[in-house]
């Protein structure tokens, strides 16, 4: 099976090596971590001057490594002295201890390390203990719609964004058929099954299974609302399931954990500050989110803007917040060190009342920052309208930047 590359996670990769720092690679399963991985070996390879050392810890021919000290034994039965080392390992998490591993390697002249994981928590704070400073994390998403056409062969038009919209951009897709509906669901299904079993319930030793997979059923649900641990406690307390809310952000934080779902935080334009409750919740992957759905794409299109417009523009960087401006809310607050912009998204401009909100929320903020309401008006490209920009979702997705 040829690798279809990632070029701009490709560039980022490599900028990053022979600078002394271990590479970690995160993101949801199944998005293309492997891949990643796959192709710098590849290209590594060419080179003999290089020597690749890779190890896919999911891989059966590796199951007896369980620990450091069984790691680096077998990378020390294969470095090279004389040549320059590139060590990838795939679903480190697999491997106890590994941060010891990652902190021997780095240290080495003429040595990089790469690794992927599943599960942030336990990446985050192994390694920050371990390698404070020694280390960049590279986030790795679902496809982006450029990428979802370039993999699967797709024109930009109303159909492919449809596509898009409900399958959602995980790479194997491209392989499965995207015009096999049957096939990409039971692949979804399986996809979201795995990481509930192996990065939640068997990691985190889940008692309460029927709780999670309400509450991530929920949460599929209810994209785009404030959400609060509060206010789920006294919901399944309603459907007769008494669950405290510290129950509530554990688990919350188990999904947020596994990438399935991002916390997306208010933030006070106003007073320039973050609230801390009444957050959002986002899906990395808009395919999984709609296989756990109950409504329909036709009901869930609001929704479904919201999160993929959400997930382009984590992917041009931007740290991503939701917008409070006294009584009226911003879809988003984008914001990168040098840069603000305020979105609101909306299905259809087509009615004065539909108009007045996502403009004239807009229009109350008296900064001057770039504004954009994002669409599916038929018959829109792209105007402008007061100093605001009014943009197809189409060609939002296509944006390279702000």
């Amino acid at each position: 099976m040829n690798l279809q590359k990632r070029d701009a996670y490709y560039s980022q990769i490599s900028k990053w090596l022979s600078k002394g720092l271990a590479i970690v690679l995160t993101g949801q399963r199944r998005v293309g971590k492997s891949c990643m991985l796959k192709q710098l070996k590849e290209e590594k390879e060419h080179d003999a001057s290089n020597n690749v050392i890779y190890i896919d810890l999911e891989d059966s021919h590796f199951q007896s490594i369980t620990d450091y000290q069984q790691l680096n034994e077998y990378i020390d039965g294969l470095i090279c002295d004389d040549k320059h080392n590139y060590i990838l390992i795939d679903e480190i998490q697999e491997v106890e201890a590994f941060e010891r591993s990652v902190r021997y390697y780095i240290k080495r002249e003429n040595t990089d390390v790469l690794i992927t994981g599943s599960n942030a928590h336990m990446l985050s704070s192994d390694l920050s203990t371990m390698l404070a400073g020694r280390y960049v994390e590279i986030h790795i998403q679902s496809l982006s719609y450029s990428e979802f056409l370039q993999f699967n062969g797709l024109d930009d038009n109303d159909q492919s964004l449809m596509r898009y919209m409900t399958l959602g951009g995980l790479p194997q897709l491209c392989h499965l058929g995207i015009g096999n509906n049957e096939i990409v669901e039971d692949y979804l299904k399986n996809i979201y099954n795995t990481i509930l079993l192996k990065d939640i319930i068997s990691r985190e030793k889940i008692r309460n299974i029927p709780f999670l997979t309400n509450l991530c059923q929920f949460i599929s649900d209810n994209i785009g609302k404030l959400i609060s641990a509060t206010s789920i406690s006294n919901y399944m307390k309603s459907q007769r399931a008494d669950v405290s809310s510290n129950v509530v952000i554990s688990y919350l934080s188990y999904f947020c954990n596994a990438y399935v779902i991002d916390k997306v935080s208010r933030y006070d334009i106003h007073g320039k500050r973050l609230f801390e409750i009444n957050d959002k919740y986002y899906f990395g992957d808009i395919g999984i989110r709609n296989i756990l759905s109950r409504g329909t794409r036709q009901n869930d299109i609001e929704k479904i803007i919201e999160n993929v417009v959400y997930l382009h523009l984590k992917s041009m960087h931007y740290n991503v917040y939701v917008g409070q401006l006294r009584s009226s809310e911003i879809d988003f607050v984008a914001q990168k060190p040098d840069k603000t912009v305020y979105i609101q998204c909306s299905y259809l401009i087509a009615s004065p009342e539909t108009y007045n909100r996502e403009f004239g929320n807009l229009k109350m903020i008296k900064d001057n920052h770039p504004k954009i309401v994002v669409s599916l008006n038929p018959m829109l490209d792209e105007a402008n309208e007061d100093g605001i920009r009014h943009i197809h979702l189409r060609r939002f997705l296509m944006l390279g930047e702000l």
